[in-house]
C-alpha cells in the first residue's frame, strides 16, 4: 500500500495522473507532462515533494557533527544558509545527498530523498551517537517545491517577509499566505529560480491551494524529472548509489576533502589522486527514441561497455537526452558511441553538460 504526502486529495480533485514512487502514490502529471515543463522554464510551476524527509541535528556540536558525515563545509557557511552535499560510506560511495540547512550552531536541518529518510537518520545516530540530538521530522513537513522565472515574484507576493531579497541557498522561517512556521528556502532541482517550502504538515493543502489561486501551474514527477535531467541534477538510485564515487560522477565540487574529514574523506582523496576509471557523461541521441535507465551503452565494436543511468526527451532542446556512466576513454566531448534501446542500437554522441543553460 502506497503512503500519501499531504496533498494526495489536492491531485485527485486536479484529475493529477497518479503512480506508485518509491512507496509513494505521486503525481506524474495534471496537464501533460511537456506542458509543465514549458510552463516551469517560462513561468512559474509548483511540484509535491512532501515525500522526502526531514531530519533535524540540536546540540552544541551540531556543525561539528554534521561536519564528520557530509563532504561539504557547513562549518564554513553563516547561519541563514544551506549547501549541497553527499553523504558517504567508507568506500567513498553516496549514502544519499541532501541539502543541509544551517540555522545556527546548534541547530541544523536536513532535507534527504524519500527512500534513504529512514536509513539516512539510522546511519546518522549510528555515527553520532549522543553527540547531538537526531530529530526525526519526516512526519512534522510538508513540502512544496515552487520554480520559475516568475516564482520568486508571485511567493513574495503571499508574505510579509523580504524573500525577493533572499540570496540563493539562504532560507528563513516566514508566514505565508497566512501559514506560519514555513521554511522557505531559495533552492530548487529544475536550474530556474524559486523556493522549496517545508510547511507544518496539516497546513500544506492549505498553501497549496493559495499558490493555485495565485496562478501557479500544478506539475507532476514527469516534469521534475525532464528539469533535473537538463540541468544534469543527479537522482539517488539511479545516477549516483552507494556504489558511485563523487569524483566519477562530477561531484568532486560538493567534497571539501582537503580542508577537513568526513566518513568517506580517504576514498575521495585516492579517487582524486588516482583518476577515476569511469565517468558520468551526457550524450544526445539522434532521433526521438527514449534511452531509459539501464540500457547498454556500446562502443563501435557493439561492445556493451557503460549504461545508460538517466534519461529522456527534453521539452526545451526538442532532443532525445541522457546521462550514461561510461569508461573514461570514451568520456571526451564529441566522442560517438551506441545506445541499445530494446535490441537496436541508436547513435549518440557525448556532449557538455549541463544540456540546457537558463
Amino acid at each position: 500500500m502506497s503512503n500519501h504526502t499531504p496533498l494526495h486529495a489536492e491531485h485527485l480533485a486536479l484529475g493529477a495522473r497518479m503512480v506508485d514512487f518509491g512507496g509513494w502514490d505521486m503525481p506524474v502529471q495534471y496537464s501533460g507532462a511537456s506542458a509543465e515543463h514549458e510552463a516551469v522554464r517560462n513561468g512559474v510551476g509548483m511540484f509535491d515533494v512532501s515525500h522526502m524527509g526531514e531530519v533535524w541535528l540540536r546540540g552544541e556540536q551540531a556543525v561539528v557533527a554534521i561536519d564528520s558525515l557530509v563532504t561539504n563545509s557547513v562549518a564554513g557557511l553563516p547561519n541563514g544558509k544551506a549547501c549541497y552535499a553527499g553523504m558517504l560510506n567508507q568506500e567513498g560511495g553516496f549514502i544519499d545527498d541532501l541539502i543541509v540547512y544551517r540555522f545556527a550552531e546548534d541547530e541544523i536541518f536536513i532535507c534527504l530523498n524519500a527512500s534513504n529518510a529512514a536509513k539516512d537518520i539510522a546511519w546518522m545516530r549510528q555515527h553520532l551517537g549522543d553527540s547531538v540530538e537526531v530529530v526525526d521530522a519526516c512526519a512534522d513537513f510538508g513540502q512544496i517545491a515552487v520554480q520559475g522565472p516568475l516564482a520568486v515574484e508571485l511567493v513574495a507576493g503571499l508574505s510579509s517577509h523580504d524573500l525577493a531579497a533572499m540570496q540563493p541557498f539562504e532560507m528563513a522561517k516566514v508566514s505565508l499566505a497566512g501559514v506560519e512556521g514555513v521554511i522557505a528556502a531559495r533552492t530548487g532541482y529544475t536550474g530556474e529560480d524559486g523556493f522549496e517550502l517545508y510547511i507544518p504538515a496539516g497546513h500544506t493543502a492549505e498553501l497549496w491551494r493559495a499558490l493555485l489561486k495565485a496562478g501557479v501551474t500544478p506539475c507532476g514527477l514527469g516534469a521534475r524529472d525532464s528539469l533535473r535531467l537538463e540541468m544534469k541534477y543527479a537522482l539517488y538510485g539511479n545516477d549516483i548509489d552507494a556504489s558511485t564515487n563523487p569524483i566519477e560522477a562530477g561531484l568532486g565540487w560538493v567534497c571539501k576533502d582537503k580542508i577537513k574529514d568526513f566518513i568517506g574523506a580517504e576514498a575521495v582523496r585516492q579517487m582524486r589522486a588516482e583518476k577515476p576509471k569511469r565517468k558520468l557523461v551526457g550524450l544526445l541521441l539522434e532521433g526521438r527514441r527514449v534511452a531509459r535507465s539501464g540500457s547498454p551503452v556500446v562502443n563501435d565494436q557493439g561492445e556493451a561497455v557503460g549504461r545508460i543511468t538517466s534519461g529522456a526527451f527534453s521539452p526545451s532542446l526538442k532532443k532525445s537526452i541522457a546521462l550514461a556512466m561510461v569508461p573514461i576513454g570514451l568520456a571526451k566531448v564529441d566522442t560517438q558511441v551506441g545506445v541499445d534501446i530494446r535490441g537496436r542500437v541508436h547513435a549518440a554522441q557525448v556532449v557538455k553538460t549541463p544540456f540546457y543553460r537558463v
